[in-house]
């Protein structure tokens, strides 16, 4: 049985991938912020299924986490935690703080988990970190507002890039990936996918992606998008 820790799992993809994950028989540790959601709670009554309050911008939080799953494995971990950002995100209206906040999220907060938890990693025989980016973070594609959400993820994919080259000769994948345009709080109900199928297809690439595979920014259907 597989360990899998997914940040950011009170709801939305973060839930919905617990949920599979568990009916996939792998050993769910699970965190959130605040107050765990009444869906987790219930998943937590698994015995299977472990769940942590973390403030992923918090790094003694974060050192607590890592003290709390000393000598653990962790077999994969999923970076999920993540914001939209501020409300005004245009050229004009962007307020600084916010920026650098949605930064300390989306971007700072995977780097700074993955880090601390590499010793659990390194217990795997197939040690894998796959980070949840945007396809808006790509250079390829060309957009207007959203500027903060766009340079976050933008440099998380560089950040996880750098990641991979650093933790290759320890046989760690790294990878980040765009989950698609989700119907969650984020994304709207008018976005194009349910969080079930997008959980499903990371779940289906969580499973498969190797050591070949790191450093490559991949769809939440498993294709290789354009950095």
């Amino acid at each position: 049985m597989e360990t899998v820790l997914v940040t950011g799992a009170a709801r939305g993809i973060g839930l919905e991938l617990c949920k599979q994950f568990l009916q996939r028989g792998y050993k769910v540790m699970a965190t959130y912020r605040g107050t765990p959601s009444a869906e987790l709670s219930v998943l937590a009554e698994s015995a299977d299924c472990e769940i942590f309050e973390l403030e992923v911008t918090d790094q003694a939080a974060v050192n607590h986490l890592s003290e709390a799953l000393r000598g653990q494995t962790i077999d994969i971990l999923l970076n999920n935690a993540g914001i939209i950002g501020p409300e005004q995100q245009d050229l004009h209206s962007l307020d600084v703080e916010q920026w650098m906040h949605t930064f300390a999220v989306n971007t700072v907060a995977p780097l700074m988990l993955s880090r601390t938890l590499l010793d659990n990693l390194k217990m795997s025989a197939n040690g894998r970190i796959l980070t949840v980016s945007s396809q808006m973070g790509s250079l390829s594609l060309q957009g207007i507002d959203m500027g903060a959400y766009r340079s976050s993820k933008a440099a998380l994919n560089k950040a996880m890039q750098v990641l991979a080259l650093e933790l290759r000769d320890l046989g760690i994948t790294v990878c980040p990936f765009h989950p698609g345009w989700v119907q969650t709080e984020m994304g709207g109900a008018s976005a194009d996918i349910t969080p079930e199928q997008s959980a499903a297809g990371i779940c289906d690439l969580a499973a498969r992606v190797t050591l070949e595979d790191t450093g490559t920014f991949f769809t939440w259907e498993g294709k290789i998008h354009d950095w």
